[in-house]
């Protein structure tokens, strides 16, 4: 004999449905969150430490989103995660900065740019090496295409652009927070 469709039957069923998958949901976010978390942290690590001279010590700065890094009481840099909007959605960077205000090196924390066009930003080594000890106070941070001294990437303007305006991005930052005026107020401090 089978059972009758009626709205009760229904509902129980659809009820039993959603529990029984909000439960697998939940168990596999369980599972899998520690793991994702560390991954993350490495990665986070391994991009920082691409980005700043050698360092020993890391303090993470959370309403700003920035590490700064020390070599025993010496301020090394700064590692600043910055993002801007590429051509297939965020482009987020480690910029790192020292203390002098000049871009030591940057990385690639994630993108969704075109493989073979934007993905290069991860990949073409005249683009990155470019940001290599950039000096924003000599050069002009836009693309030559914007009459600035940034190279391109090959059919990938939006892309460069947007890389180019995450790393000002990070320099706009250092600068609102005074992270130059600080490292200079704690020379004078040293040399007293």
């Amino acid at each position: 004999m089978a059972v009758k469709s009626n709205l009760t039957n229904m509902v129980l069923v659809l009820s039993l449905t959603c529990l029984v998958c909000s439960g697998l949901l939940g168990g596999a976010y369980a599972l899998t969150k520690e793991p994702i978390e560390k991954a993350q942290a490495e990665k986070t690590k391994s991009a920082i430490s691409q980005v700043l001279p050698h360092f020993e010590t890391l303090e993470y700065e959370d309403d700003h989103h920035y590490y700064t890094a020390f070599d025993g009481d010496r301020v090394v840099g700064y590692a600043i995660e910055s993002s801007a909007v590429g051509f297939g959605g965020n482009i987020s960077l480690m910029v790192g900065i020292t203390p002098d205000g000049v871009v030591y090196n940057t990385s690639v924390l994630s993108h969704s740019e075109t493989p073979g066009l934007g993905a290069k930003c991860t990949t073409d080594t005249k683009f990155m090496d470019q940001w290599r000890g950039f000096d924003p106070s000599v050069k002009q941070l836009s693309v030559k295409k914007d009459g600035g001294d940034v190279d391109a990437i090959t059919a990938s303007t939006i892309t460069s652009r947007a890389y180019t305006q995450a790393v000002a991005n990070a320099l706009l930052l250092f600068d609102e927070l005074g992270l130059d005026e600080i490292n200079d107020e704690k020379e004078e401090e040293d040399h007293e």
